[in-house]
């Protein structure tokens, strides 16, 4: 038999783009277009259409950057359209669509005349079906987004507009369709059934005989119909195709379950107001869609999204909350938003849960069981335990598989924390969140799901994302027609739940990954924007602080709680953890806002704090310290208020040469610049500097990443480094000396200091380098063979040597707010305020010395996709301590986080609770969500041992009860860290919740 493929499929597709794609559509008519621009942000349906509308004809250019435009459309059906039943009257719109796909370019909703949302109109969702009938009018509101296309073409060109103030004021879109049009729902069937035939066909072995079947069966499809008449013909063509449509699959084919999704970036390319309308858009899509397929289910995550519709959309949250009950609209995640898990704090972390989860109980009555990240970058040791303590038992993500060194082992595997817990965790194996059901898609699936063998189940999240859009009717379409397909996997439509109960019933045994889930990507999300880092780290301890003196001054004075004010500042600093913004990857006016937001936060929490501090001291001129730290300060109890002595600062000497400080514990010796040339530990007799290297160095790298500008650091960055050694001046000052350095464009303030906690670097910066990265160096003679960095609830340890391809990926890590490095015998612990990237490394020296290197990174200056990102001012602090161990460094770490503060009063305040071992920690007092009074206090071990300990309550008190996060009794068989009224027993980082009841 002659080989006639090629010309085959090249006829196959010239049908495709000439033939089929055309006729989809049997005939069009006009409409009527008037339109209304608003002035500045967008307003409600109501007052736009109260406003008064200009004509305006197809081809016209409309919409400048971050503006909205909305168009009235009236038209009447065509008489003669209502005579054959396989064809329905629709609104086709193309608003101008540009490249870059569904939530990247303008986009719009669709409003009946009666002001309800009726759907979206995207790039490939350009229809609304219309309810008229032949010879009936019609009309509807266009409410169309200008957003502009951020990415041209890639990830690291700068742009402007990425901010209203310089995106401009021209128009940047042109209508190019808005009429009304008769879809011939027989060519459409039949355009499924081919796209799903091709699709499969392309994807096969050129030598399997099921792919020169469907490719025959296609030609003679194309011979069946008549290519000028294919309304006429259409039935005939699929009737041809039917039997390769209905072989069915292999006993042993792959399963894939799909569940409609679509990732909503809460911010990134767009801001958080548009974010906002695009969950309107995408969930009046997915209601649209399931009202006309009942087989159609949707997994959404994020509490804030549905927040918003709530607040902003409350007649589709109403449409949402009957298809929740049918358990179609399944919400996921049971956080606040899709976070980053680097950065976010201990209690900030739990906070994501504990919010997120109670919204969807108290709105839908619904908890939802799993945890939903697929595209956070990286996943800190801690998540298993937190999710596990937040009732979750399974996690999905999807973001590993984007590693550019190693591959990841698994797909279905168990996932344990530092901690020891464990949760099922799955990456979808098609290596994308926003699958179109394409034959490729499921084809990788099977070909790279890695438990194949022993499991047969995957899960596929289907529909457009990232900037919202969802599920389709094509993809739906693609789903049954994939159900049972021979050559195919199958595809099943449920639920996420459906797909774990699935697959933890047919895996017998399953690996274990341990530790962090650490991306071998977008490292330079640790540092980029550091003003929102910055912003981040402090809400969080003025949130600790804050709800500290407000629980004791309930319980001490009576006072009433704020909850309000608590659960609206929480969500803010919850939401600017999402994974596009505390990263540092969004547009400029995200990070502007983030900024803005961060600032009136701080300021309101001081404010509350010094009103409960008025509450609780009363009425005096006697200063008193408030110490909001897990430890004892100067005199002055964890968690209490008292009297305090100031700390002794170090003695000043200074020489032609240099400077020395010194205390009782430290020598420090600077040299003319204000590098430190000698770091003597008087206690332990030893130097901690290499010989012949210097300390507190700043170094500047050229950082010119290959493609993701604000997210990665490409290792290449090493290889041109320039040390910032010379002074422009240096001068005494009382406990230190301070440091005026330049980089030619950035003016760098350094302050060194030395007291009784240790020797502190501070710097003020004003940076104005670009494509720059700078690093502080600090090495040590020390013989590490380990980094020990804190995440939440504890910590996890990293080699500092590069034996394999995993240690030489993982060249960039994480640390929250300290870092700490040893030899057997001694350590050096270095806290910071607002610091999370860090590079370690042990070397040897020219005679054999083992030296230990910690660098910060302390500032970036990507250009994409904010061109400023960085420029200004930023303050940064690091405290040393020589001879630390593990509980000395996270003593630092508070320190460094909760500084003391001092309030005038009549009297000190006892601490509500203790604890009698300070590798216990308390995280968190606050007062019971469900509003009871009952006292919360979260601790957990912090150095990575057992713990005994016992709990002292300073209050009348009932029961203390051990709790999940949700401040819900733990389950009946569940292992309490309670052993007594009063006594704990922690297991290594164990995280604990009690609820105390008031009497």
């Amino acid at each position: 038999m002659h080989d006639f493929v090629a010309r085959t499929e090249h006829r196959l597709t010239r049908f495709i783009n000439e033939r089929l794609r055309q006729q989809l559509y049997r005939d069009r008519a006009r409409v009527e277009v008037t339109h209304w621009e608003a002035p500045d942000e967008p307003v409600s349906f109501a007052e736009a259409t109260a406003q008064t509308f200009a004509p305006f004809e197809v081809g016209t250019p409309w919409g400048p950057p971050w503006g909205t435009v909305w168009f009235h459309v009236t038209g009447t059906v065509p008489v003669g359209w209502g005579k054959e039943a396989d064809t329905r009257p629709e609104l086709h719109v193309d608003l101008g669509f540009a490249g870059g796909g569904t939530g990247f370019t303008c986009e719009a909703n669709a409003w009946s005349a009666q002001g309800t949302l009726i759907k979206a109109l995207e790039p490939m969702n350009r229809y609304v079906t219309l309810d008229a009938g032949p010879g009936e009018s019609f009309e509807l509101f266009i409410e169309a987004a200008a957003n502009p296309v951020v990415p041209s073409f890639n990830w690291y060109q700068p742009t402007p507009v990425g901010d209203k103030a310089t995106a401009g004021t021209d128009p940047i879109y042109v209508v190019n369709t808005l009429e009304v049009a008769l879809l011939d729902t027989g060519v459409w069937e039949l355009s499924q059934d081919v796209d799903a035939l091709r699709g499969l066909m392309l994807v096969l072995p050129a030598e399997s005989t099921r792919r020169h079947q469907i490719l025959s069966a296609l030609e003679d499809m194309m011979d069946a119909v008549d290519p000028h008449d294919l309304a006429g013909t259409a039935a005939r063509g699929r009737e041809v195709l039917r039997p390769a449509l209905e072989s069915p699959a292999g006993r042993s084919s792959h399963v894939v379950h799909a569940t409609g999704h679509a990732h909503i970036d809460s911010a990134w390319l767009w801001p958080v107001r548009e974010t906002i309308r695009k969950c309107s858009r995408t969930f009046s899509n997915v209601i649209a869609l399931m009202d006309e397929d009942p087989d159609l289910t949707f997994a959404c995550s994020s509490a804030q999204q549905y927040e918003w519709v709530r607040d902003h959309y409350p007649e589709l949250f109403e449409r949402i909350r009957e298809k929740v009950a049918e358990g179609r609209f399944v919400p996921v995640g049971g956080m606040w938003v899709e976070s980053d898990t680097n950065m976010p704090g201990s209690e900030a972390m739990v906070r994501q849960f504990v919010l997120g989860t109670r919204f969807f109980i108290d709105e839908f009555g619904f908890e939802p069981k799993d945890v939903w990240l697929p595209d956070s970058f990286g996943y800190s040791g801690a998540m298993p335990q937190i999710a596990r303590a937040a009732g979750k038992d399974s996690f999905l993500t999807q973001k590993i598989s984007w590693n550019d060194t190693n591959t990841f082992p698994h797909h279905t595997f168990w996932w344990e924390g530092i901690d020891g817990s464990r949760i099922f965790t799955h990456f979808p194996p098609s290596d994308t969140y926003n699958s179109h059901l394409s034959a490729e898609e499921l084809a990788r699936s099977e070909r790279q799901f890695r438990e194949k063998g022993r499991a047969t189940h995957a899960l596929v999240p289907f529909g457009w994302g990232d900037g919202g859009g969802g599920p389709t009717r094509e993809m739906m379409a693609a789903a049954r027609r994939k159900a049972d397909l021979e050559g195919s996997p199958k595809v099943v439509v449920d639920t996420p739940a459906e797909f774990f109960a699935a697959a933890k019933a047919e895996h017998g045994h399953l690996d274990t990954w341990t530790g962090e889930m650490y991306l071998e990507y977008h490292r330079g999300t640790y540092t980029s924007q550091h003003r929102t880092k910055a912003g981040n780290r402090r809400s969080e301890h003025l949130l600790r602080e804050a709800e500290l003196w407000w629980t004791t001054a309930v319980v001490r004075e009576g006072a009433t709680w704020p909850k309000e004010q608590f659960d609206r500042l929480w969500k803010q600093v919850l939401l600017q953890q999402f994974h596009d913004i505390l990263p540092g990857s969004s547009i400029a006016w995200v990070h502007h806002e983030a900024e803005q937001h961060y600032g009136a936060i701080a300021a309101e929490l001081e404010e509350l704090i010094a009103e409960a501090g008025r509450i609780l001291l009363g009425a005096g001129e006697t200063p008193f310290v408030l110490n909001a730290r897990p430890f004892a300060d100067h005199g002055v109890p964890a968690l209490g208020v008292a009297a305090a002595t100031e700390p002794r600062i170090a003695e000043v000497a200074s020489s032609g040469d240099g400077f020395t400080l010194s205390n009782e514990a430290l020598l420090v010796e600077l040299d003319a610049n204000g590098l430190v040339t000698r770091l003597f530990d008087r206690r332990a007799g030893r130097d901690l500097l290499p010989p012949g290297q210097v300390s507190n160095l700043l170094q500047l790298h050229r950082d010119i990443p290959n493609e993701w500008d604000a997210w990665d650091i490409n290792s290449h960055y090493k290889q041109v480094t320039r040390d910032l050694t010379e002074v422009v001046s240096i001068a005494t000052v009382p406990g230190g000396v301070v440091i005026e350095r330049s980089t030619g464009a950035s003016s760098i303030t350094e302050t060194v200091t030395l007291d009784e906690a240790g020797l502190h670097l501070d710097f003020d910066i004003d940076w104005h380098d670009r494509q720059k990265l700078l690093k502080l160096t600090l090495p040590f003679a020390l013989h590490a063979r380990e980094a020990t960095s804190e995440i939440q609830f504890g910590h996890l340890a990293r080699p500092t040597s590069v034996n394999t391809s995993w240690d030489a990926a993982r060249f960039e890590t994480v640390a929250h707010r300290w870092l700490h490095v040893s030899e057997p015998g001694y350590g050096v612990a270095l806290a910071n305020s607002c610091t999370y990237g860090y590079d370690t490394l042990r070397t040897t020296d020219g005679d054999g010395n083992s030296v230990t290197t910690v660098r910060p990174s302390l500032l970036r200056a990507p250009m994409f996709p904010d061109p400023d990102a960085d420029q200004g001012h930023h303050q940064l602090s690091f405290l040393l301590v020589p001879g630390a161990e593990v509980g000395d460094a996270v003593e630092a770490g508070y320190a460094e986080n909760l500084p003391t503060r001092v309030l005038a009063g009549a009297h000190g305040v006892d601490p509500l609770v203790t604890i009698d071992n300070p590798a216990v920690v308390v995280e968190a007092v606050k007062l019971a969500e469900d509003g009871s009074g009952d006292v919360v206090v979260r601790l957990y071990e912090s150095r990575g041992g057992r713990a005994a300990a016992v709990l002292g309550v300073g209050f009348e008190h009932g029961p203390v009860v051990a709790t999940d996060l949700l401040e819900r009794p733990l389950a009946t068989g569940t292992r309490s860290p309670l052993v007594g009224q009063d006594r704990l027993e922690l297991r290594p980082f164990e995280i604990v919740t009690l609820r105390i009841g008031r009497a």
